[in-house]
């Protein structure tokens, strides 16, 4: 039995929470830990972790994560990152070893700036919208395959910004991803009222519209609770974006055949940027990753790919002209 398939055998389903378009799915763990590992934001806040620009010229795909917490750092899939020269998001899921310095992989989400407004990054508290974590997920893994790298399709991060902010009427002079949760902030924060953790719940399970959309599981309930948040506030923004659009009264996709698709999915091993080992997720219609450590599964992810092509086989010629048109800004 794969770790994968082990660690979703533990799980079960919570009762539904609804708010407007968007349902959570609880997931409870049978078995759980307590978290040996800070979260970004705690160690920030602490004092004893930084994030900077890899050097004073800068590399859009990567940051600087200086831990000198006496504990390693989790940082999350997604988690926002601002300052600096532009503002970035995490390309996956990374365990910081206490007291090292390491090169994290990212995605720039605020493509017409280029200049430094502080030597250090801050975390945005909240987490890259679940739409585009998706698509990201599938160019990460294929970037992992064929290269050994772990890039997004930079270009095609940008576009979907800039799609989605047009539709969401949410302007930026830099094009910062940033300008959507401002421009609906009383909207989200009615979402994340609305969605509470519940007891032994691990993690959770999405639909909007009526279709399961993604989930995420964590190796310890606090893990969650403290996440949760930024979970709800990435899922909601597209619920907000798809609101008026979505299938009204649809019935809900199974979740249970989400869990079970997760199980059976192909995995992909690579050893991780920092602690543990990177598990990347294939399936037909899913695609996501895993932290692992020690046979146990820190962070897990998947998202499906609804009613389009896989984005990392497909990304390159829709996003060409993207690509061309923003190259000054990829160094």
């Amino acid at each position: 039995m794969s770790t994968i398939t082990e660690c979703l055998s533990q799980v079960r389903l919570g009762e539904p929470q609804v708010h407007h378009n968007l349902v959570l799915f609880p997931l409870i763990a049978e078995k759980s830990t307590e978290p040996h590992y800070l979260l970004l934001d705690e160690a920030l806040a602490r004092g004893c972790a930084r994030v900077t620009e890899v050097s004073e010229s800068g590399s859009v795909p990567e940051l600087r994560f200086v831990n000198e917490c006496d504990r390693p750092v989790l940082l999350l899939d997604g988690e926002e990152l601002v300052g600096a020269k532009q503002n970035r998001i995490l390309n996956l899921t990374v365990m910081a070893p206490a007291h090292k310095s390491i090169i994290i992989p990212v995605s720039c989400v605020e493509a017409g700036r280029w200049r430094a407004e502080s030597a250090d990054f801050a975390s945005a508290k909240r987490a890259h919208y679940a739409a585009g974590k998706a698509s990201k997920a599938a160019h990460v893994s294929a970037s992992l395959r064929n290269s050994g790298t772990r890039r997004s399709d930079q270009s095609a991060v940008w576009q979907d910004i800039s799609e989605k902010s047009a539709r969401m009427q949410a302007h930026s002079r830099s094009e910062a991803a940033a300008a959507m949760y401002q421009q609906h902030r009383a909207s989200l924060d009615d979402f994340l009222q609305a969605f509470l953790p519940v007891e032994e719940q691990a993690g959770a399970m999405f639909a909007v519209n009526g279709r399961i959309v993604g989930l995420d599981l964590f190796d310890s309930p606090a893990t969650l609770s403290n996440l949760l948040g930024k979970l709800v506030e990435s899922y909601a923004l597209d619920a907000i974006d798809t609101m008026q659009t979505g299938p009204e009264g649809a019935a809900t996709d199974d979740p249970q055949v989400m869990l079970d698709d997760t199980a059976r999915a192909a995995v992909e091993c690579f050893p991780a940027v920092g602690e543990g080992e990177d598990l990347r997720l294939h399936g037909e219609r899913l695609t996501g990753g895993a932290l692992v450590k020690e046979d146990r599964v820190i962070h897990l992810c998947a998202f499906r790919l609804q009613g389009r092509d896989n984005a990392a086989d497909h990304g390159g010629s829709r996003f060409a002209r993207a690509s061309q048109r923003r190259s000054r800004w990829i160094h």
